[in-house]
């Protein structure tokens, strides 16, 4: 049985974001006096402030108020400053429009908020291409809890997990794949280590969405 449905995460994986939220965050943290380098922020990007925050400081998960503040200080950042500079990584567009042409359904499974997923439609030149999105509204927990993923499959139905892919970028993403009993493609442009994703269970690496546009025949998306 073939693929039948690409499910695409959006930061790091379409869009190159990852470093501008690393910042977000950065400034958010320090707003609270909490200061963390830029390698241990980065490392935790493709979480959300659920997930982020109690792993970079464990008291914060039973602080609803403090997991509140820091959320709304990045996301102030983020959307007010930052995600004007996002721009799509090369080959994203021209990749989607080959998985549509190829019959596949296409999603973009993110747990942004909806005016951010509407935002990157739009950059991405993708609403023709794009057959569902998922947003933080369809998710209770972020990656790697398989929320958004769960949340894609029911965009999807009645199509099983063995007939989708995952395309992602972060460690987050090949777990929360593989929670859902779906398989994970990782791409390095969201910059972590190989060992990083191979170890959370990547079935191929791909440099970026260009590279594996180039290999798409023999990717696991088309072979």
């Amino acid at each position: 049985m073939g693929i039948r449905a690409i499910f695409f995460d959006v930061d790091g994986t379409l869009v190159d974001s990852n470093d501008l939220h690393v910042l977000a965050w950065e400034h958010a943290f320090a707003s609270i006096g909490a200061r963390f380098d830029r390698a241990t922020i980065h490392s935790q990007i493709g979480k959300g402030t659920d997930m982020l925050v109690p792993t970079l400081i464990p008291d914060a998960d039973a602080d609803a108020e403090l997991m509140e503040r820091l959320g709304e200080a990045h996301g102030a950042l983020f959307k007010g400053e930052l995600l004007q500079q996002v721009k799509p990584f090369p080959g994203a567009h021209d990749l989607l429009a080959r998985v549509h042409a190829a019959g596949q359904t296409v999603v973009l499974a993110s747990s942004a908020s909806a005016a951010e997923v509407d935002h990157y439609l739009d950059m991405l030149d993708a609403r023709e291409l794009v057959d569902a999105t998922t947003s933080s509204d369809d998710v209770e927990h972020t990656k790697p809890a398989p929320d958004v993923f769960r949340a894609a499959l029911k965009k999807v139905a009645p199509l099983t997990p063995d007939e989708v892919l995952v395309v992602g970028d972060s460690p987050f993403d090949v777990e929360a794949a593989a929670a859902c009993g779906i398989a994970a493609v990782a791409l390095r442009s969201g910059k972590f280590p190989d060992a990083v994703l191979l170890d959370a269970g990547a079935v191929a690496l791909y440099d970026d969405a260009a590279a594996l546009l180039a290999d798409y025949d023999r990717s696991p998306l088309g072979g």
